[in-house]
């Protein structure tokens, strides 16, 4: 049963993140020798499994995120979703999974925005985030993949990831932790890589630190992402850089998005490896001004100060800086309408 007006609209006054959820999910089956077959738009409900159910025991799972947003004219658009089919396409690969069809993707998280248009939040900032998945639902023991899958999409309200507005977040330097590994599945977007990162995520949490931010499992010196997002780092000659995708972090979409827009600007854009020890040297100097983090769900994040064992260093002020402020209001209005759309990046769903 649909969720009644008066109560779906006491959640949109405050949607956070993760916590509500819209009335329907859309879901597709897939079985080896039939491909994919089923699709529908039903209620949300359960998903029953077998105990034997091939996901729960081999971790064959993918992910992806994304937002559809509010538009001027009471529409909603979604914002890049043929780069998160693609993504997803390339996930399945590196699991062996089967690959869904991008179109059908697109397809899938078309409906599910148009069949739950009521759940979009008007709140400045605030969109419908959507979470596509998929996962092994062959019942069966054995170390090989599956020949089912299930792929749904459902739909959740949300706000700001992070409180507090242009305050900058504070990252954990973990030393004990990495988060992939080169030949891993760190440039897929799979359950397991969220795992691994829980205990270092754990660790920030108790010292007093928003996220955990990983080095590279080589040298452990090459900083490389937080546990969900990707990093940037702006200096005082106006150029940024961010670490090079090299098959160990995910490459996200926002954060393409951002290199293409600071390069519109006509700001200098580097993909190169950055260590930790001059990411300290740099704070310290006043040379790094500012950082931020981007992804899906925390969009630009400001950071504000970097911890670890032993040290601890801010940077700029603490706040967003004009160069994350400029990227992030840029990015934002393109999202919500309010910019031309000059990459062809907006698909619009009503």
């Amino acid at each position: 049963m649909p969720l009644p007006t008066p109560e779906r609209t006491a959640l949109l006054e405050n949607p956070g993140f993760g916590r509500a959820f819209s009335d329907h999910m859309v879901t597709i089956r897939y079985t080896e020798g039939r491909g994919w077959h089923d699709g529908k738009v039903e209620a949300r409900g359960l998903l029953p499994l077998d105990p034997s159910t091939m996901v729960l025991h081999y971790a064959q799972e993918i992910f992806e995120g994304l937002k559809a947003y509010p538009q001027p004219d009471g529409g909603a658009a979604l914002f890049r979703p043929d780069a998160n089919a693609r993504r997803f396409r390339n996930s399945a690969t590196r699991l062996a999974m089967a690959p869904l069809p991008e179109e059908l993707f697109l397809e899938a998280v078309h409906a599910i925005v148009s069949t739950d248009r009521d759940w979009i939040p008007k709140l400045e900032g605030a969109a419908l985030y959507l979470r596509p998945f998929m996962i092994a639902t062959e019942v069966a023991l054995g170390v090989r993949p599956a020949a089912e899958y299930l792929f749904c999409v459902f739909a959740s309200p949300a706000g700001n990831y992070f409180k507090g507005g242009a305050a900058g977040v504070t990252l954990w330097v973990s030393e004990h932790y990495i988060r992939a590994a080169p030949g891993g599945t760190g440039d897929a977007k799979c359950g397991g890589n969220y795992a691994a990162s829980l205990a270092a995520q754990a660790e920030a949490t108790r010292e007093g630190c928003d996220q955990v931010v990983f080095l590279d499992a080589v040298e452990r010196k090459w900083v490389e992402e937080l546990g969900g997002m990707n990093i940037f780092f702006v200096f005082e000659d106006g150029s940024i850089q961010t670490p090079p995708l090299t098959g160990t972090i995910l490459p996200g979409i926002t954060r393409d998005s951002l290199i293409v827009l600071a390069r519109d600007m006509g700001l200098t854009v580097r993909e190169e490896p950055y260590s930790i020890d001059q990411w300290k040297a740099d704070a310290a100097s006043g040379r790094l001004t500012e950082a931020f983090a981007c992804g899906t769900a925390a969009v630009v994040t400001p950071i504000g100060k970097v911890k670890g064992k032993g040290f601890e260093a801010a940077i700029g002020n603490g706040e967003a800086g004009p160069v994350t402020t400029r990227l992030k209001t840029a990015l934002l209005d393109i999202q919500n309408g309010r910019a031309e759309d000059k990459h062809g990046w907006i698909q619009r769903v009503f």
